[in-house]
C-alpha cells in the first residue's frame, strides 16, 4: 500500500480522509453548480422579450428563484450523510431535519406554481370580477397546499397521521360549531367567487343600504356609500339579502309624471303627450315608449310617460331628464298650459240669523 493510500485511510472523527474529501467535493459541487444553473435560467428569462410568454421557462425560472439556500445546505448535509459514518442519533436527526426542509421547499414550489397560473389568469382576464374571485381562490389554494404538505411531512417523519386525521376530524367538528359564522362567511366568499353576482366597481342596493363595491374579501364585502362612509357587510348576510346590481344594467327605464291644471281645455290636453314624446326623442341615447293621460288627481290632471336611457350612467340619465324637463316646461308655457300644484277650495255655506225684535214697553 502506497503512502497516499495509507494517508487516505487515516481515520479522523470516525471517518477516513478519503470520505472527508468526498464530502468536501460534494460541498463544492453543490455550491458551485446549482447557483450557476439558477443564474443561467434567470438570465434566459431576462433575455426573452417581455411581450413573449413561455410557460415552462417562466415556471422553471420562478422555481429556481424560490429555491432557498437552506435546501442547498440540506443537499450538502444529505450528501455528507451518505458518504460519512455518523453516530445513530446524529444520523436520525439529520433525516428529520432534511425531511422537514424538503417538504417545506416542496410546499413553496407548489404554491409558487399555483400563484403563477392564478396571476396569469388575473392578467389575461377582462372581467374585473375575476380579481376578487381569484384572490379568494388563491387563499383557499394556499390553505389546501400547506395542509397537505404538513400531513405528508408528518407521515414521512413516522407520525401516525391516521389517528391525527381522525382527531382533527373530531376537533374540526367542535371548532366548526364554534366558528360557524366565520366558516359561513368563508363559504359565502367562495360562492361569490364562482357565481360572480357582482364585481368591484358595481353599484349595489342591499336592503336599505346602497354603495359601490370596493373590495370583496374572505369574510366581508366593503362598499362605499353615496355619503362617503364605508359599509362592511358579511358575505353570509350578503347572500341572504336581495341585491340590486346597477353595475350590470345596460339601460335605464325612466317613469315620470306631470300634472296640469283642471282648467286646461281638452284640445290642449290632447297635445301634451305629443309634446312630451318630442322632448324625449330630441335627446340622444333615449328610446321613447309611451306617454298617456292616466289619472284625475286630487288637484291635477296626471300624465304618465316612460322612456329608456340607453346608458346605465346615472349622471347621463340626470342630464337627459333635466333637458326633457326644460323642454316640456317651455312648450307647455308656449301652449298656455299651467302646471298644477296642490290647492284646496273652501266653500262656506251659512244662514243669516235675524236680529231679535223688541217691543217698546
Amino acid at each position: 500500500m502506497t503512502e497516499l493510500e495509507q494517508f487516505l485511510q487515516v481515520q479522523f472523527l470516525g471517518n477516513s480522509i478519503l470520505r472527508w474529501g468526498l464530502a468536501l467535493l460534494a460541498l463544492l459541487l453543490t455550491f458551485t453548480v446549482l447557483p450557476i444553473l439558477r443564474r443561467y435560467i434567470s438570465a434566459l428569462r431576462k433575455r426573452r422579450p417581455a411581450s413573449e410568454t413561455h410557460t415552462v421557462l417562466d415556471v422553471v425560472s420562478l422555481l429556481a428563484q424560490k429555491t432557498t439556500s437552506v435546501l442547498l445546505w440540506s443537499i450538502v448535509v444529505w450528501s455528507a450523510h451518505l458518504l460519512l459514518i455518523l453516530p445513530p442519533r446524529v444520523d436520525q436527526a439529520i433525516k428529520y431535519v432534511i425531511t422537514v426542509v424538503v417538504w417545506v421547499q416542496i410546499g413553496i414550489w407548489i404554491g409558487t406554481v399555483a400563484a403563477y397560473f392564478i396571476d396569469r389568469t388575473r392578467t389575461t382576464s377582462r372581467d374585473p370580477s375575476h380579481n376578487a374571485s381569484l384572490t379568494i381562490v388563491q387563499f383557499v389554494a394556499r390553505l389546501a397546499i400547506w395542509s397537505i404538505v404538513l400531513l405528508v411531512a408528518l407521515d414521512n417523519l413516522g407520525v401516525n397521521i391516521t389517528a391525527l386525521v381522525t382527531g382533527l376530524g373530531i376537533g374540526g367538528i367542535a371548532v366548526a360549531l364554534a366558528v360557524q359564522t366565520v366558516l359561513g362567511d368563508l363559504l359565502a366568499s367562495i360562492s361569490i367567487a364562482f357565481d360572480k353576482p357582482f364585481a368591484v366597481g358595481d353599484a349595489l342596493t342591499i336592503g336599505q343600504d346602497s354603495g359601490t363595491v370596493e373590495q370583496i374579501g374572505v369574510s366581508s364585502t366593503r362598499l362605499r356609500s353615496v355619503g362617503g362612509e364605508q359599509l362592511i357587510i358579511s358575505n353570509a348576510d350578503l347572500l341572504k339579502s336581495r341585491v340590486r346590481n346597477f353595475g350590470r344594467m345596460y339601460e335605464r327605464r325612466v317613469l315620470f309624471t306631470i300634472g296640469v291644471a283642471y282648467e286646461t281645455p281638452r284640445d290642449k290636453l290632447t297635445r301634451i303627450p305629443g309634446i312630451i314624446e318630442a322632448a324625449i326623442r330630441a335627446q340622444e341615447k333615449t328610446r321613447f315608449e309611451r306617454s298617456h293621460f292616466t289619472a284625475f288627481g286630487s288637484s291635477a290632471l296626471t300624465f304618465e310617460s316612460v322612456y329608456f336611457v340607453l346608458d346605465p350612467d346615472y349622471i347621463r340619465y340626470a342630464n337627459i331628464q333635466q333637458a326633457i324637463n326644460f323642454r316640456i316646461h317651455e312648450e307647455l308655457g308656449n301652449l298656455g298650459v299651467q302646471f298644477a300644484y296642490p290647492t284646496q277650495r273652501l266653500l262656506v255655506e251659512g244662514l243669516a240669523s235675524a236680529a231679535p225684535q223688541t217691543r217698546p214697553g
